[in-house]
């Protein structure tokens, strides 16, 4: 036996049918979208003033104060390009040369003949170019059986230097190492009128107060050689003697000085303040 269909309560049935018509009006409205859609805002977490910032914007840190101290200026080509005033001309270029022998030639001179130094007076050597040696020797012999060769135009301080040099440092220090003194000396320049190397500056040579020593000869006809090569017995040698004449000498130039000063010594009395010296 089949029931009969439950039927609503009356009270139900408006509802019911009110609620029909709101959904049918609600599918048959259109809806408008808008044309664009709003981006959303992020806010900082924490409360501050800052504006908010847009999605996918990457913000840009602000840069780095430079702390560093900034270059000086490049100074103007002019300046730069500015040439070094000329050194003022060496005081030995104008001396003017006594009407007579002064007193300390006179005895220098006594002194070479102490020593048993042969020298012969030689005229005065004066230049444009500012060479000066106004009371000249010429060398014949450093002492007793020590020849230079070939003779040398200095003055009388150089060849009192140098006789000294051969007597008492050269000669002993080559009869202990060889077994045979000094015989002479080969010299490579003395009195020339020129400028230093490189420079416009005269040379101690244009003085007559430069001594280049190219060769040593011993009394056994031994020649030992100023060079950048020796042998090791000979090359302990001439570092002794470079290393004395330091001190008696004011400049003293050799093999690894320069390449301008590689085969000889260069031995001269610069005149330096306080007395010092330029030993390389």
């Amino acid at each position: 036996m089949v029931s009969p269909p439950r039927r609503l309560p009356p009270i139900f049935l408006p509802l019911l049918t009110a609620l029909l018509l709101g959904a049918d009006a609600a599918w048959a409205t259109p809806v408008t979208l808008p044309q664009t859609v709003p981006v959303p805002y992020v806010h900082p977490p924490a409360a501050g003033n800052l504006p908010p910032q847009r999605l996918g914007e990457v913000p840009v840190p602000e840069p780095r104060p430079d702390n560093k101290t900034p270059e000086e200026p490049a100074p103007p080509s002019d300046q730069a390009d500015e040439k070094k005033p000329p050194a003022p001309p060496d005081p030995r270029s104008n001396a003017p040369r006594a009407a007579t022998m002064p007193a300390a030639e006179k005895a220098c001179r006594a002194r070479l003949r102490t020593l048993g130094v042969e020298f012969t007076e030689h005229p005065p050597e004066k230049d444009a170019a500012g060479c000066a040696l106004p009371w000249p020797i010429a060398v014949k012999a450093l002492g007793d059986k020590i020849g230079i060769k070939p003779d040398a135009l200095m003055n009388c301080a150089l060849a009192e230097t140098a006789a000294r040099f051969a007597q008492d440092v050269v000669s002993p220090d080559a009869k202990s190492t060889y077994g045979a003194g000094l015989k002479s000396i080969s010299q490579a320049s003395t009195y020339v009128c020129r400028p230093r190397n490189g420079s416009a500056k005269l040379s101690e040579h244009a003085f007559g107060n430069a001594l280049d020593i190219a060769q040593f000869t011993l009394t056994d006809n031994t020649a030992i050689d100023v060079g950048p090569t020796p042998d090791e017995k000979t090359a302990k040698f001439l570092a002794r003697l470079r290393k004395a004449a330091c001190g008696p000498f004011k400049t003293v130039l050799g093999p690894g000085s320069d390449a301008d000063h590689e085969r000889h010594f260069h031995l001269d009395l610069a005149p330096r303040r306080n007395g010092g010296t330029f030993c390389q």
